[in-house]
Formats: C-alpha cells, structure tokens, sequence
C-alpha cells in the first residue's frame, strides 16, 4: 500500500504510469508498505511461472530467492524504476530517499526487486542501461546501509 497521499498519472521518464505525491514526504519516511501477501513464492515456484503471464510481470523478490506475487494490480505497480530513486526498497517496504516535495514521482531501483543477475527485458529510461539484478548478499547489504544512512540525524 502506498501511505502517503498520491495520485497516479503520465510517468515522467518511463512509458505508462507513475506514483506522484499529493503531500510532502520526509527523508526516510515510508512510502509503500507491504499489504496483503496471500503467498511467498520459493525459487521453483517463482521459476515455473510462465515467463510474461500476470504472474511473472507481478512478481517480485521479497527476500533472498522468495518473491511475493500482486495480480490484482494495486497502484503499487506503478512505482517506476530509477538508478536515482526518490525510495529506497528494503525488505517489501519503500522509504523516501531525501525530502519530498509536491508532484515529485515515487520510484525505486529495481534491481533490489528482481532475482540475482536477472536482466529485465526493458532498459533504465533515463540512461539505456541495462537493469540487473543484485546478488542477494548484496542487495541485503547495500539497502541495510541505505536504509542506516537514511535514518542518521
């Protein structure tokens, strides 16, 4: 669930849809949280889902190779991808990154979401690069620490 008040409208960078603030959000306050996760996928389970179905497109890692799966589309799934995140994902829970202002948009780095070294099949709109995957002992480290940094005072 997305906490602060938001609307969703024309993506900035990304083709589609995107997550626009209705109210300003302070550094390491939380932006989207988890809600109801009927069912954690193991790895086989993830893997056997059929590559494009809704299930696929709607799933992401939770933990370590568990992924969580939303097919019922909430406004969630428009959070778009960014190398320079206005939200930091940890663990299913997005925190801002810095201040929030008014309008600004809600994404995060995707490759926090996704299984080690997979590759999405669409490329970072603002940079043409590639999105893959951290290795899982690196995505835990590498939020940890943002997560740490975002919360000193």
């Amino acid at each position: 669930m997305i906490v602060p008040r938001y609307e969703i409208r024309p993506a900035r960078f990304a083709e589609g849809k995107g997550v626009f603030l209705l109210e300003p959000v302070q550094r390491g306050q939380v932006l989207v949280a988890p809600d109801a996760i009927n069912k954690v996928y193991n790895g086989a389970e993830r893997a056997a889902l059929t590559p494009g179905s809704a299930e696929d497109e709607a799933c992401v890692r939770w933990f370590e190779s568990f992924h969580t799966v939303s097919t019922d589309w909430p406004d969630d799934c428009y959070v778009n991808h960014s190398f320079t995140p206005t939200g930091l994902w940890h663990l299913g829970f997005i925190f801002a990154t810095r201040n929030l202002v008014v309008g600004d948009e809600v994404t995060a780095d995707y490759r926090f979401l996704i299984n080690d070294d997979e590759v999405l099949p669409f490329k970072d709109a603002e940079t043409g690069l590639d999105i893959v995957g951290h290795r899982w002992a690196d995505n835990l480290q590498l939020s940890t620490e943002g997560l740490l940094a975002l919360l000193a005072r």
